[in-house]
């Protein structure tokens, strides 16, 4: 059953020109208008609007910013060569919401509520939607516990709101390698803990590792288990892939991976490219005797924000090791052309992952 959403504002055009005609750097524009809907257990999902953006009333006493109650998602939505709009697996990003909800004890938002959300803002931000090639409006839908009590107990009542940002590749250089930096003290997640959630506490984790590894000359950080610092996990915001021959190797889903929908998308998508993919744990020693070896010809990341990304070196121990040729390689160019050509209309959708969004705005209330 549809849900009531009231339309407050409606998005300027002139603004929507004037912020698609400077350089496009990632999540540092905002699209005019976002969506929010309040949660409380005697009510429900109420008051959902789409309003102009803007700051957001939270009581200082709010549970999301004493006890990080809060998560999110990320998406984005694409301009086809037509002019027409679209979404990639919007569904797998709202179904994760939910999970990421149940572990932090938060309310769920149902998912029809969700893509009706989604549907709605994307259409009346469709001018916000950038053309140039690798640019996207990246949507992000939020969900904070907004109780203001400081005993520690979940939040009664909660926010949800997206906010959306026409952006350009997530990397500066575009599709080129990166370099990462393999961290062997700290920490990001453990099992049993919250790092298949997408939470803000998991990214804050991962900032002084960051940082540090920048400060080393490397992109990004490269995290291994929290246990016995061995095995390979994700990047701070990516999963890995590592290429054996025509094998494509991902450490598994073990409660401290965020579940990608870009990593499940290549999984599924592997074979079609001539790919065998495998999800085992993968150690260090492993990928590094691998590229010294020859043995492993690539080394990717994949996430929403960059899709696909070569690593051309690795710094471990001291040493910087580069990756085959130092190049983007075939794997990584066929899985990018792959999931780039679904999301752009480029190549046949024949999963029914793509979400075309129909014109549909203009009106003072939606159901």
């Amino acid at each position: 059953m549809p849900f009531d959403v009231e339309i407050r504002a409606h998005s300027d055009s002139d603004k929507a020109r004037e912020a698609l005609a400077g350089k496009l750097s990632f999540g540092e524009k905002f699209a005019d208008l976002m969506f929010i809907a309040r949660h409380s257990q005697e009510r429900g999902w109420h008051d959902a609007e789409i309003t102009n953006y803007g700051p957001i009333s939270l009581l200082p006493g709010s549970k999301a910013l004493h006890y990080g109650q809060e998560i999110f998602e990320g998406m984005k939505a694409y301009r086809w060569a037509d002019g027409r709009v679209a979404l990639f697996r919007p569904d797998s990003n709202c179904e994760r919401m939910n999970r990421s909800a149940r572990r932090l004890c938060m309310a769920e938002i149902p998912v029809e509520f969700q893509m009706q959300a989604l549907d709605l803002l994307t259409d009346m931000l469709r001018e916000w939607v950038p053309s140039l090639p690798g640019s996207s409006l990246y949507i992000r839908p939020t969900l904070i516990g907004t109780d203001p009590s400081l005993g520690v107990a979940p939040s009664r009542t909660h926010l949800y709101f997206i906010i959306c940002s026409p952006v350009g590749p997530y990397f500066p250089r575009g599709f080129e390698p990166i370099s990462v930096f393999v961290e062997e003290n700290r920490v990001r997640a453990v099992r049993g803990g919250i790092g298949e959630a997408k939470t803000g506490g998991n990214y804050a984790a991962g900032l002084l590792a960051q940082e540090q590894s920048i400060a080393a000359g490397y992109d990004q950080v490269l995290w291994l288990d929290g246990i016995e610092h061995r095995y390979l996990e994700e990047l701070n915001a990516m999963n890995v892939f590592v290429v054996e021959e025509n094998a494509l190797i991902t450490p598994p889903l073990e409660g401290t991976i965020l579940p990608g929908v870009t990593r499940q998308s290549i999984l599924e998508l592997a074979s079609e490219e001539g790919l065998f993919p495998v999800e085992r744990p993968i150690s260090i020693d492993q990928l590094i005797s691998g590229i010294e070896s020859g043995y492993v010809t690539e080394f990717l990341a994949a996430g929403t924000a960059a899709v696909v990304t070569p690593i051309a070196s690795v710094g471990y121990k001291g040493r910087r090791y580069p990756v085959g040729h130092g190049a983007v390689g075939p794997v990584a160019k066929r899985l990018y052309d792959a999931i780039t050509g679904i999301q752009y209309g480029k190549r046949e959708d024949t999963r029914g992952w793509v979400r075309v969004v129909e014109p549909a705005h203009g009106r003072e209330s939606a159901r």
